[in-house]
């Protein structure tokens, strides 16, 4: 009985693959070892939704390279409609596409990943999103419908968030850095005991934390 291979989930290590990019051949993940990763699916070249996102992406390409993170497309298309569908944006949008795009002809690389979704449509990878860490672990996954496009200033945001909490050992809060109750601070670990709990608030009594209550501090980065 063949054995069933199960998506890759946020904390998995991401599958090794090969494939032909717009850029050449690329070995995944080691090919991008010590450096974060936006690994994202689109369902079509030469398709209006697609080609909006695919500008956003490349006016951002800079955003992504200062936090270390690299892009990288992926659809169920050849190699050379890949190449052709570059020409047409930078031609009549002005835009070049810095980054590679997988020629996933074989949709193999979309099973993997889980980018396929046979109720919408089992020949079109859907809006997908990986951040996968310099570590080659899936940190964050993000799905969108074929109708609505992404929002890259998100994304930017999200892999900006995780590096971040990494660093601080931190929580980071809804829409960081511009949250409604504590701005651009970020969120305490809580507590998980009784002892530690108390010895939150005396913190916040020395100033060194902000809290609302022993389970919900804060402090500035």
């Amino acid at each position: 009985m063949e054995e069933m291979k199960q998506m890759p989930l946020i904390g998995d290590k991401a599958p090794e693959f090969q494939a032909q990019t717009t850029k050449g051949p690329i070995n995944f993940p080691s090919d991008y070892k010590g450096k974060w990763v936006v690994l994202f699916s689109h369902p079509a070249d030469y398709t209006p939704v697609c080609t909006t996102e695919f500008v956003a992406f490349a006016k951002r390409n800079d955003q992504f390279k200062e936090l270390n993170t690299e892009l990288i497309g992926l659809s169920i298309d050849q190699v050379f409609s890949h190449i052709k569908w570059e020409e047409w944006i930078k031609e009549k949008l002005g835009v070049e596409i810095p980054f590679p795009i997988i020629a996933d002809n074989t949709g193999k690389i979309g099973a993997m990943f889980g980018m396929l979704h046979s109720v919408v449509s089992g020949t079109q990878t859907v809006r997908a999103v990986f951040v996968i860490d310099p570590e080659s672990v899936v940190r964050a996954i993000l799905y969108y419908p074929m109708n609505v496009g992404r929002n890259m200033d998100e994304i930017v945001r999200l892999v900006k968030a995780l590096q971040v909490a990494d660093k601080e050992k931190v929580a980071l809060p809804a829409g960081w850095p511009n949250n409604e109750i504590i701005g651009d601070k970020a969120i305490v670990p809580p507590p998980n005991s009784v002892q530690t709990a108390g010895e939150r608030l005396e913190s916040a009594k020395r100033g060194e934390v902000e809290c609302y209550d022993w389970w919900f501090c804060y402090r500035k980065l």
